[in-house]
Formats: structure tokens, C-alpha cells, sequence
């Protein structure tokens, strides 16, 4: 009999580590998988056990609730079993094809419509009974269902087998639903009494289940509710391990380094508060406490300041740039585009001026000669504070004693961006802006180790913006109104998602297709300027800008636009963040279903910053009541940025609403972040005390959790993920 300790045998244990030795192993390990199926699960992003374990599926079919063809109910979800009667297989246009079922069961028929699935027609015979789930509709008068899942009752399966909750499994060409199933369970039973990475402590407080149970009642639950509590423990996990990285990270950069402790009431922060033509906001004046707090405190700042367009985060900054200059320091301010670093310099550099604090821009457009010397002049610290974009990151830029980084829209740069401006200093203090509305969950789960200050109201409205949601057959109503404006010697933006015609879409903003009209044609900033030049605003000056145009033409053509010069700047999203020409007045956004709502409110907050009311115009064929529909309306009736945030996180995965492919590529795979907002703050706060405990995850007790995270988002930073191997 093998020897007992705290009630798990020895050969327990030893089976426990065995299986967990095994998560790092090739999927290839497992029984089922070669060739054609091991090269779809590689496709899948499915490399080791570990990463199948965590393909958790998208949605479940519940099989234990079965009514009839009778009994079910028109627009509700159902289950049936009926027996194939007849199959159709109709084309009726080239290169379309739809496979009909007709089926029956003692109650009745119902009819299965297939689309672009020939091959179903050779799978199904007269006679087969078969499963299906899916939302019952009625159509020249049958009962139907249109693409639901089918599964084959094989001969001599007795159905009460099938009376169970089925989950489905995102799956791929080359690898059916149910070989990822076979495979799932393969899986499970090789690897699946792993060792729980999670403290017991942990798992008791929130109610969590073990790790082992969570897998499986994820991958084949016994209810819908057990699946329910599985998804808690496995969201939470992922939660945790993403926040203990985030503060892994930030521990290893502060190591061994000692931070400046600002001066934050010398004079030159005083000569620019006189500066200031205005008085701050008590939330403004809030902002600024936090972040002066933070520089003087002698350990590194790391702060987030949110803020809606137009709320003045700029002055904010502006503030702590004055105390770098205080300290006998220097700071660096970097935007995302030459025309925001630009338009930075032109509003905070005369402010500069009246403190006495020196400052010169540098971007990628920036003559050499002239950029030479301002180089030289920040080597030898005789600049203060240097506005510009990556090339800020420059190898051949060297400052003097850095010790403040302002990062403006910070999503819009990749990890390793950001903290190469950063380790141009020694733990320099990090104040990161964004305007783009962040939900609160949002900024905890991927912000967690940045302290986060919130402006949300506007100091100075403006006149406002009026928002319309119109269809393409509507668009005159918008030039009309453009032409208008033009006439009165206002200014008007229209919005493309694309630069050219020959662009497949893939810049875009992460919008699934299932939230986007089927409109066949997505409009390209180079054809309409051209198209509208000759057309609908022929007489009128019409410029181009989008992100493919150097510096120099970006800034040209923003220039000419400033300056009254054009008239129609017609755009891709790159004028979504901080562009501010006060005579502006309307904007027409084409195709408006392929943006989220964060960056059409961030689109329609370009016009209406004067004194003239703003008209937005957002045009899309989506039909009434699909999802891009439902976002529109949400802007007609909202001018509240983070409340259209929220309900954007709603619609649509977090990753599509700051577009990761910008922000350094992580995402959550089974963290849902509108649906799990309680275990978001949980798995915040427990990070933030492991954390304070153990900043490196060094403790025995916390060695399992370190390897976890390690393995999910090590590899996103480079540092924390050297520290960890080594």
C-alpha cells in the first residue's frame, strides 16, 4: 500500500507531476494527433498541451433539453432529433450552394438549410437520424432552421447517449469539431490531474474550483451551470497571471534603481501655472496632485491619465513636464504620428517658453542637420524636454539625465517601445495618456500595474456635435451639408477605413464581419478624394491624408488643411487622436460599421471644438437592429465616452477594442471582461498583495504561479520572461 501524507498518496503525487511535466510538450505527444490534424491545431495557435488545454470552447449545445418539431417555438433556440427524409442540394447564383434537409419526427417536419457546404449532401442519406440545434424560423409553411449544428446518431447509439451538454470547440479546416473532442479528451486524461498552480487560500476565497475539475467541466461539462463555474476559475487564472506579469515586469525595472524625487514647487511649475490662460478644473487640478505625488515620492511613477477628447490632459502633462526643468532634469514626450508630436510642440512649447523651459521637437521628418543639433543640445542637457515619435528611441538620441516620459496614446505602441524610451533614464517616472475611452475593467486587467487618474469632464465644451446615422442612399444629405459648411468658410473631414482599392482590409479596426454590413464595396481614401473632387464637391479644395504619406506629407497636407488652403480633408483614421482645427465643422464617415465605437466617437470629436455646432454623418448599409446598427444609434444618443466604452466592450472582444495588433499583442482568450467584471478587481487586488509580498515571484508558494504566467504571457515581455528562464 503506498505511503500517505496529508491524505494523497506518494504515487499520487508523483502521477500529478508527471502530468503537469507534460503540459509543455508538443501537442504532437498526444494520442490522435499527426499530420493534417497536428498542422491545423499549429494553425490554431495549438503548440503544446498546455496551449490545447486552454482552447476552451465558444459555445455550448445543450442536448439535455429536446423538444419536437411541434413543440418547439419560432425565433427561440431548440433541440431536435428527426430522421432525414430528403436531401436538396440547389445553386441559385454561380458559386453559391445550399443543401436542404427535410426532415421528420413523429410531431412533424422541419426543414435544414446549409449554405456553402456541398459536401453535406454526400454526409446525410435518407434515413439518418440526426441532432440538430439552432433558432427555429418559418417559411412556406415549415419549420426551419438555417446552418445549425448536426451531429449523426450513429446506428445503435440509443439517443439518451446524445442527452448532454456538447461543447464546441473553435475548429479549423482539416480538423472537424468532433476530432478536436477525441482530442480534447485525449488531452485531459494525459494531462488533466495536473498540479493546481493556484493557492488554496485563493481558491477558498473566491469560491474557485480546482484546476482539474475546471478543465474537464469546461471541455465536457455534466450542466450549462457547472460549465459556467469551470469558465470562473479558468477567467480568473488567466486574470492573475496577466496582472502578476504586468507587475513582474514593472519590479525587474525598478531593481536596484533609486527614482528622482522631483521638485514639484519650484519655480518654473509656477511660472507655467501663471502662463496658463485658464483656470484648471477641480478634476484637472486632481490629476495634477496625483501625478506631482507620484514624482516626488522617490519611487518610480507609473500612472495612467484617462481622459475624454477635449478634457485638457495636455496641460496636465504640461505641468510635470515644468518640474523635470525644476529638478534640473529632462523629459520626453512621444505621440504616436508626426502630426500629433507636431501639434504638441505648436500647444505646450509656447507655455514652455513663458516658464523658461527649453524644448525642441524631434520625428522622423525632422531635417538632419537640424536634427543633429538638437541632439547634441539634449546630450549635453541644454534642451529640457523633447516632444517627438519613435524616433525618439533612436539609438543616436542620448539625454543628459531623463527622469520623466510622457507616452501619449499609449496603446498605439508596442511593449518593447515603451520601455526603450523609458531605459533612456534612470528609473524614470512614467505618466501614459490615452483618450481613447478604457472601460474600467479594461484598464485594470491590462493597466493593472499603472496607478490610473480619470478627467472626465470637458473644461471647455465647444459647441458640440450632433451625430447621424444615415445609408449610402442618404450620403447627399452629407455632401449637402459639407458643401454648406465649405461655402460659410467652415471645414469638413471624410472618414475611409481604407488608404487604396487594392487594400484587403486587414488595417482596419478588429470589427468582426458578423458586425459589419455586407456592403461588397469599402471605401478607399484615394478613390474618393478623387471621385469626390469631380463629383459631389467638385469646386471645392480637397486634400488627402492617411498613414502610408511620409512626415513631411502628413504634415504638409494637415498644414494646408489649419490653414483654411483645403477645405475637404479626406482621411483615414490616422486625425482619430488629438488633431484639433477648430474650423471644422462636419464629418462624413464612410463605411462607419467597420470602426468600433471608441474610434467613431474619437473620429466625431475632430469637429465642433469651436464656437460653430458640429454635424457628424455616419454612413453604413448595415441592416436595422444588426450590431453595427445598434452601435450607431448608441452614438446618436451618447456624447459620454466611457459610457459608450462600456457598452463597446459589450459588443465586442477587448482585444478589438484597442486593436492589439498596435499594443504589443495581448489578448485574453477566456477572460471575458464585461461578463467578469468581479473577478477583474479580484484578481487586481490578489496580484497587487502577492505582488507587495513577492515582486518577483520568487517564494516556493507562489514558484507554480510564476511558471503559469510564464507560460501565458512571458513571452510577451521580453525582460520578465528572461528573469523567469534564468
Amino acid at each position: 500500500m503506498p505511503t500517505r501524507a496529508a491524505g494523497l498518496s506518494i504515487a499520487g503525487v508523483g502521477r500529478r507531476l508527471d502530468e503537469t511535466a507534460l503540459l509543455d510538450a508538443p501537442v504532437s505527444r498526444l494520442r490522435y494527433v499527426s499530420g493534417a490534424r497536428r498542422e491545423a491545431l499549429v494553425r490554431m495557435g495549438v503548440r503544446c498541451v498546455h496551449d490545447l488545454l486552454l482552447h476552451v470552447p465558444h459555445r455550448y449545445l445543450d442536448f439535455t433539453r429536446v423538444t419536437t418539431v411541434e413543440g418547439s417555438v419560432v425565433g427561440q433556440d431548440a433541440t431536435i432529433f428527426a430522421t432525414v427524409d430528403e436531401v436538396t442540394i440547389k445553386r441559385p447564383r454561380p458559386r453559391l450552394t445550399i443543401v436542404e434537409l427535410f426532415l421528420v419526427d413523429p410531431t412533424g417536419v422541419l426543414r435544414a438549410s446549409f449554405f456553402g457546404q456541398p459536401w453535406l449532401a454526400e454526409q446525410f442519406k435518407v434515413g439518418d437520424l440526426l441532432a440538430l440545434s439552432g433558432s427555429v424560423g418559418f417559411s412556406f409553411g415549415f419549420k426551419q432552421m438555417t446552418s445549425p449544428f448536426v451531429e449523426k446518431v450513429e446506428e445503435g447509439r440509443d439517443q439518451a447517449s446524445l442527452l448532454r451538454v456538447l461543447p464546441v470547440h473553435p475548429a479549423s479546416e482539416g480538423l472537424s469539431a468532433n476530432w478536436l473532442r477525441r482530442i480534447m479528451s485525449a488531452a485531459l486524461a494525459d494531462a488533466g490531474d495536473q498540479v493546481d498552480f493556484l493557492p488554496a487560500s485563493l481558491c477558498a476565497r473566491h469560491g474557485l474550483m480546482g484546476l482539474g475539475r475546471a478543465l474537464r467541466e469546461t471541455h465536457f461539462p455534466r450542466s450549462l451551470a457547472t460549465a459556467r463555474q469551470a469558465h470562473r476559475r479558468l477567467a480568473f487564472d488567466e486574470l492573475l497571471c496577466l496582472q502578476l506579469t504586468l507587475r513582474t515586469r514593472q519590479a525587474l525595472e525598478q531593481r536596484g534603481v533609486r527614482a528622482t524625487r522631483h521638485d514639484v514647487n519650484g519655480p518654473h511649475l509656477r511660472a507655467l501655472r501663471a502662463a496658463l490662460p485658464f483656470a484648471l478644473t477641480p478634476e484637472q487640478e486632481t490629476a495634477v496632485a496625483d501625478i506631482l505625488g507620484d514624482m516626488a515620492s522617490g519611487q518610480p511613477m507609473n500612472r495612467l491619465l484617462l481622459g475624454d477628447v477635449g478634457t485638457g490632459k495636455t496641460v496636465v502633462a504640461a505641468l510635470a513636464l515644468a518640474a523635470a526643468r525644476d529638478t534640473r532634469s529632462q523629459a520626453a514626450m512621444m505621440a504616436p504620428t508626426s502630426v500629433l508630436a507636431r501639434q504638441y510642440a505648436e500647444k505646450v512649447g509656447p507655455l514652455l517658453d513663458a516658464a523658461g523651459v527649453s524644448w525642441t521637437l524631434i520625428t522622423g521628418s525632422t531635417p538632419a542637420a537640424e536634427r543633429a543639433d538638437a541632439e547634441e543640445r539634449v546630450a549635453r542637457g541644454e534642451t529640457c524636454v523633447v516632444f517627438g515619435t519613435t524616433a525618439l528611441i533612436s539609438d543616436a538620441l542620448t539625454f543628459c539625465r531623463l527622469t520623466l516620459v510622457v507616452i501619449d496614446e499609449q496603446h498605439r505602441f508596442g511593449v518593447n517601445q515603451r520601455v526603450a524610451l523609458r531605459r533612456k533614464g534612470a528609473a524614470a517616472d512614467l505618466l501614459a495618456m490615452t483618450a481613447t475611452p478604457i472601460p474600467r475593467t479594461l484598464a485594470l486587467s491590462l493597466y493593472g500595474d499603472l496607478d490610473c487618474s480619470r478627467i472626465a469632464t470637458r473644461p471647455r465644451a465647444g459647441a458640440g456635435v450632433t451625430t447621424h446615422g444615415i445609408a449610402p442612399e442618404s450620403l447627399d444629405v452629407a455632401w449637402g451639408a459639407v458643401r454648406e459648411a465649405c461655402d460659410a468658410g467652415r471645414q469638413a473631414y471624410v472618414i475611409c477605413p481604407l488608404v487604396d482599392e487594392a487594400d484587403d482590409g486587414s488595417e482596419l479596426d478588429d470589427v468582426p464581419a458578423s458586425q459589419r454590413s455586407a456592403a461588397r464595396q469599402v471605401h478607399a481614401a484615394t478613390t474618393t478624394a478623387r471621385d469626390l473632387a469631380r463629383g459631389a464637391l467638385r469646386g471645392l479644395s480637397v486634400g488627402l491624408l492617411h498613414g502610408r504619406m511620409d512626415a513631411a506629407q502628413k504634415e504638409r497636407a494637415m498644414e494646408e488643411f489649419r490653414s483654411g488652403r483645403i477645405a475637404v480633408l479626406v482621411s483615414t483614421t490616422v486625425v482619430e487622436v488629438g488633431v484639433d482645427v477648430p474650423g471644422a465643422t462636419v464629418m462624413v464617415v464612410l463605411d462607419a460599421d467597420r470602426f468600433g465605437l471608441a474610434t467613431l466617437h474619437q473620429l466625431r470629436g475632430r469637429v465642433g471644438r469651436g464656437e460653430t455646432p458640429g454635424v457628424a454623418y455616419l454612413c453604413c448599409a448595415a441592416r436595422k437592429g444588426s450590431p453595427a446598427r445598434r452601435r450607431l444609434a448608441a452614438l446618436e444618443g451618447s456624447s459620454d465616452g466611457f459610457e459608450l466604452a462600456e457598452l463597446d466592450l459589450r459588443l465586442r472582444h477587448e482585444g478589438e477594442v484597442l486593436g492589439y495588433r498596435q499594443s504589443g499583442g495581448v489578448s485574453l482568450r477566456i477572460a471575458d471582461l464585461a461578463g467578469d467584471a468581479d473577478l477583474v478587481a479580484a484578481a487586481h487586488e490578489d496580484a497587487r498583495v502577492i505582488a507587495a509580498e513577492d515582486p518577483a515571484l520568487q517564494d516556493a508558494l507562489h514558484a507554480p504561479l510564476a511558471l503559469e504566467a510564464h507560460r501565458r504571457f512571458g513571452a510577451y515581455f521580453g525582460e520578465v520572461e528572461r528573469a523567469w528562464e534564468g
